[in-house]
């Protein structure tokens, strides 16, 4: 998308007001999905995304499906569950950041988060028209946008399925089209599901590795489409079957928290010392009580750890 010539509208919700904003024209080029380059994507999944390998294929394969796609009927709508620090938003990033070159910088890229632009139940109708507002603007601007809801299960439910039209099989709502964008929903609703399917597998003496999609995606979109606190509760979004995958994120062993500290060290430009690798992956916590295989905060606080080494 290569938006020229044209003032962009900025929505800002916030809990008092809605407020629109005229930006300068966005200059900067986001790349065609045909332009792309999926063997960097799939580089970036595997070599940065640890402990994942069910999240890794099933979000390679239907980003790559989307792609190659000239005519898709509905957008791309993946749902991404798990607890926290397993890798969901770092996901997003990695998407948005392959799809447009500013990431979630882009005027393409947009993220919503539950408590900050949706906060008070009692104006769930006022968020709902701002929601089709903002998301019908932006997808006229550019046909390939990215939206992001983050903290889903914190979203009253009923807001979401405000966008249910344009998620659906239909050419064009009201004259926009639109089929060629994506939405991403990050939720921890379901992560009790995702773990005792895990941990079921490690108690038999299997490995993760063997754990298929087909093993937890039906349960995924039962458990939170019956879950009142996932945003998903009853919606129309899954009874219409229109978020094409819930992407399950495993809790993440104490090798994972291992990696995830070599990688931030890398990224800080610091040599690797596995004596601090260790330090840190030891300071975490780690469930369940008896066998502590998991840990409880996966790897959401291997930064701020790694600040006192």
């Amino acid at each position: 998308c290569l938006a020229v010539n044209r003032l962009i509208g900025i929505l800002a919700i916030t809990p008092i007001s809605v407020r629109w904003y005229k930006s300068l024209p966005d200059r900067s080029l986001s790349l065609p999905l045909a332009l792309v380059s999926w063997e960097t994507l799939k580089l970036d999944l595997e070599q940065k995304l640890f402990g994942q390998h069910l999240a890794t294929e099933v979000i390679l394969k239907a980003l790559t499906g989307f792609k190659n796609n000239r005519n898709p009927k509905k957008p791309l709508t993946l749902s991404l569950h798990g607890w926290a620090g397993t890798g969901k938003n770092f996901v997003s990033q990695i998407v948005a950041e392959n799809l447009h070159p500013k990431g979630l910088k882009s005027n393409f890229v947009h993220l919503f988060v539950s408590t900050l632009h949706f906060p008070h139940e009692q104006k769930i109708k006022l968020y709902q028209e701002q929601l089709q507002k903002w998301i019908r603007g932006n997808v006229s601007a550019c046909a390939s946008s990215v939206f992001i809801f983050d903290e889903m299960d914190k979203l009253h439910p009923g807001i979401i399925d405000a966008i249910k039209p344009f998620l659906d099989y239909y050419e064009q709502v009201d004259g926009v089209s639109y089929c060629k964008a994506i939405f991403i929903f990050l939720s921890n609703a379901g992560g009790d599901l995702i773990t005792k399917t895990a941990l079921d597998f490690w108690r038999a003496g299997r490995k993760r590795e063997d754990i298929q999609l087909k093993d937890l995606e039906p349960v995924l979109s039962v458990g939170v489409f019956n879950n009142k606190h996932s945003g998903l509760w009853r919606s129309g979004l899954i009874d219409r079957n229109l978020i094409d995958y819930f992407v399950p994120f495993l809790p993440l062993e104490y090798r994972h928290v291992k990696m995830c500290v070599r990688a931030e060290m890398r990224a800080r430009g610091a040599a690797v010392d596995e004596d601090i690798v260790t330090r840190v992956a030891e300071e975490m916590t780690f469930f369940p009580k008896d066998e502590k295989i998991y840990s409880d905060k996966g790897c959401k606080t291997v930064q701020s750890r790694l600040d006192f080494h």
